[in-house]
């Protein structure tokens, strides 16, 4: 069930992949979507949107229908396999040698492929061997020989295109050598493989090797050159390197492409074959990415389904061409919400060989669950557990709602761990992190979900582009800027905890990072995802007793805006997240335990400015509410005694109001509409200027709370909102 969640319809008879590969998970053929020029197909969205998740369940799928292979490119494995000889391989031949191994064992329709234009790149880049003996080649070249051919099937690509030459031939022809006093890389052993290569093949495939290899760069047409220079190319490392990788994933698809276009291929084969390409933002699939999005912008034609993932919503910054993404025309998108996928085609003018790679790419939106898909879910899991009220199961449906902000996987791991769970009466949304989860399938100890969730969001998902100096603090920094609002803020709390480190982190630096892993921004909250940021900001919390690490950072940044507050004209210029600094000092002198100072300056400016003052009313209280016993709905009832005249203690009444509607982690509904129009209404038959406008302030407020609205609007809220 957890693998399809959400997409149901992109995987059904009539979704999207199904018209994509041209089969049905059910066997049924369908019209093909695009072609015969093919766009990349990128799933787009952060830590938690499923795109692994939506890459297995297409795997399980259609895997039984039609070739697909499943990579996880960030896995270490295939750079293991490289490394024993890193002249002679790399973690992306390591990784087209696992897609074709995969498919020659192919049992589906048609029968399995082989890769007889892939084997020649492979054969000579053995040459590379640390020994570069000839046996220590023929040893090398004898890991690919079973790709090259498949028996008893005729047909280009099959046991007729080298004549069973293969069989011992490579290695009886370089052992001819062996012995010799030949130099490491003697031009002998490159002469020997290639005649090993040549000799026996039929002209059928001399041709095809020839139109392959004599088009490799610089080769002049000639196979036996292109052969000679890819191995050079590859040895050299670097952007050389890269183009001889690229030049093999194009072979491989060109097998791949002659398996389906071949007379017994155009009769037996159905559909279309994929590679999938997890963690694509990795720099092996951000290689295999642009390998193939620039032989398709030249020119070149294959079936092959290219599926990866990508963090950024553009996409990924390689496929602008170094430009800004706001500079290049976007690419064709799909959001499964709007129903049909969307046309595409590549461009066809004079300046299509130099387009963006983002002409070749269609951006699949990752989409968020809808309110009813994810109280599915929670109904789901509680039903496992034993049955409590309808109001604490709609508790915990707000609660994993806001939290979660429709992020799929935050939903699977909140609605789990809800599943025995209880709200504390008049509990705030954050409580329900501390409930206990065990893992299927791991023997480990229960954790808090919010554990699980920052191991699994923030510590498993790393920015790609993270300094290794930095990797150990991520988390903590991280947890820290919770409580900023925007970059000076920001490099407020960085400069503090990173003193005494050589390295550091500025807030641009870590706002392109968390752009880079796939995170929203929000103009009002540096960490611009809310579920995010509540993580963070309860982890905040908990990391010293008595919340001492929460109060610290506010207190730095209150004392940070203090000082420039009084050097600035009293504070009445403002930054980049508030309307002046004073309002900014506020706000984090509100949350760490200033709430009578505030309502004494928020008291003595509130006369004769009534529509700047709720501004700065709303600013202030934006902020989340520490852990501890929350006062704030009998404070705004005025069940908690406050001194003062009338005036401080409604304003009191109302700051407290205020901030249980904007810290959006508690329900407000109609008990606080009423209470804001209330204390609104007193404010606006006082004795001081401009008391009378604050009537229309009454209505306006008390009907978004009473809806579960923002009163102050923002990103990450108004994302909160179309949640709901």
């Amino acid at each position: 069930m957890c693998e399809e969640l959400g997409f149901e319809k992109l995987l059904g008879e009539e979704g999207f992949f199904a018209r994509l590969l041209g089969r049905t998970p059910s066997g049924t053929g369908r019209d093909l979507l695009y072609g015969p020029d093919l766009p990349v197909v990128l799933l787009t969205g952060g830590p938690g949107m499923g795109k692994g998740r939506l890459l297995r369940a297409v795997r399980d799928s259609f895997a039984a229908k039609v070739p697909v292979i499943h990579l996880d490119c960030a896995s270490p494995v295939y750079a293991d396999r490289a490394d024993p000889e890193p002249g002679a391989r790399s973690a992306t031949t390591e990784a087209l040698v696992e897609v074709a191994r995969r498919l020659s064992t192919w049992q589906g329709t048609g029968g399995s492929f082989a890769f007889p234009r892939l084997f020649p790149g492979l054969a000579m880049i053995a040459t590379g061997v640390s020994e570069g003996t000839p046996e220590a080649v023929a040893t090398e070249a004898e890991r690919y020989e079973g790709l090259a051919q498949k028996q008893r099937l005729r047909g280009l690509g099959t046991g007729d295109f080298w004549r069973g030459v293969l069989r011992g031939g490579i290695r009886n022809l370089l052992m001819t050598l062996y012995g010799q006093a030949l130099d490491p890389y003697s031009a002998a052993v490159s002469n020997a493989l290639l005649d090993a290569l040549f000799q026996g093949l039929a002209p059928r495939g001399r041709a095809e090797l020839a139109r392959l290899y004599g088009a490799y760069p610089g080769a002049a047409g000639q196979p036996r050159i292109g052969l000679r220079i890819l191995a050079a190319d590859f040895r050299a490392g670097g952007e050389a390197r890269d183009v001889a990788e690229s030049f093999l994933f194009r072979a491989l698809r060109e097998d791949l492409e002659a398996a389906y276009a071949s007379p017994s291929g155009w009769l037996r084969r159905v559909g279309r074959p994929a590679v999938l390409l997890d963690h694509a933002e990795s720099p092996l699939g951000e290689r295999l990415l642009r390998a193939v999005l620039t032989d398709r912008r030249a020119g070149q034609r294959d079936r092959v389904v290219i599926v990866g993932t990508a963090r950024r919503t553009d996409g990924g910054a390689f496929l602008h061409g170094g430009l800004p993404s706001a500079e290049v025309a976007p690419p064709a998108e799909y959001r499964p919400a709007d129903g049909a996928p969307p046309a595409w085609s590549r461009r066809t003018d004079e300046a299509a060989d130099r387009a963006p790679l983002a002409d070749g790419v269609v951006l699949l939106r990752m989409p968020l669950l809808t309110g009813d898909q994810l109280r599915r879910e929670t109904v789901r899991r509680q039903q496992r557990a034993e049955p409590e009220g309808g109001t604490n199961r709609r508790r915990i449906d707000a609660a994993v709602a806001r939290l979660s902000g429709g992020r799929p996987h935050t939903v699977i791991r909140l609605s789990a761990a809800a599943a025995a769970f209880r709200m504390p009466e008049d509990a705030n949304d954050r409580d329900i992190l501390d409930a206990p989860l065990r893992l299927p399938g791991d023997d480990t100890p229960e954790r808090p979900v919010a554990d699980v969730l920052l191991r699994e969001l923030i510590l498993d998902q790393l920015p790609v582009r993270l300094p290794t100096e930095h990797r150990a603090q991520w988390l903590d920094l991280l947890t820290h800027l919770s409580v900023a609002h925007d970059t000076e803020c920001a490099d407020v709390l960085l400069r503090h905890h990173q003193s005494g480190h050589v390295h550091h982190l500025t807030a641009h630096h870590v706002s392109r990072l968390l752009t880079d892993t796939g995170w929203p921004t929000c103009e009002r909250h540096f960490i611009g995802d809310f579920g995010l940021r509540q993580l963070l900001v309860h982890r905040l919390y908990g990391l010293r007793p008595g919340g001492a690490a929460w109060y610290a950072d506010h207190h730095l940044l209150r004392d940070h805006y203090a000082e420039r507050a009084a050097g600035e004209a009293q504070g009445t210029q403002g930054d980049g997240a508030f309307r002046s600094l004073t309002a900014h000092r506020m706000n984090h002198h509100l949350v760490s335990g200033g709430a009578d100072d505030v309502v004494s300056h928020l008291a003595a400016t509130l006369p004769g400015r009534p529509g700047a003052w709720c501004a700065d009313l709303l600013e202030i209280a934006q902020a989340p509410y520490p852990g501890g016993a929350d006062a704030r709905r009998e404070r705004a009832q005025g069940l908690v005694g406050a001194d003062g005249p009338p005036l401080r203690r409604t304003v009191d009444q109302l700051l407290h109001a205020v901030w249980l509607c904007e810290e959006r982690t508690r329900p407000t509904g109609k008990e606080t509409a009423r209470t804001l129009a209330k204390l609104l209404d007193l404010l606006s038959i006082m004795d001081f200027e401009g008391a009378g406008r604050l009537s229309r302030t009454a209505t306006d407020w008390s009907g978004l709370a009473e809806n579960e609205q923002p009163l102050l609007r923002c990103t990450c809220t108004e994302q909160l909102r179309r949640r709901r």
